[in-house]
């Protein structure tokens, strides 16, 4: 396996592991273990960062196109 596809494929996954400490998170009722899973989270989305940041000095992950102003000022009124 080439290092473009495992450096995706890891990517992909921090992604999927990303939303399921949300979904924890969201639903924990217990204080200290709601504390402990944002904290793996957060550690999580460092190494995601990280992992992104290497993906993309690489020219392996292209992100989106950034939005300009009207466009964000549009999502921003459609959602309040």
């Amino acid at each position: 396996m080439q290092e473009k596809a495992m450096v995706n494929d890891a990517l992909s996954g921090m992604k999927s592991e990303l939303t399921f400490y949300q979904n924890v998170i969201s639903e924990c009722a217990n204080t200290n273990l709601r504390s402990t899973i944002q904290q793996i989270r957060n550690s999580c989305e460092a190494s995601q960062y990280e992992l992104f940041q290497l993906a993309s000095s690489k020219g392996y992950y292209m992100p989106a196109a950034q939005a300009n102003n009207t466009d964000i000022q549009q999502v921003k009124s459609q959602l309040q």
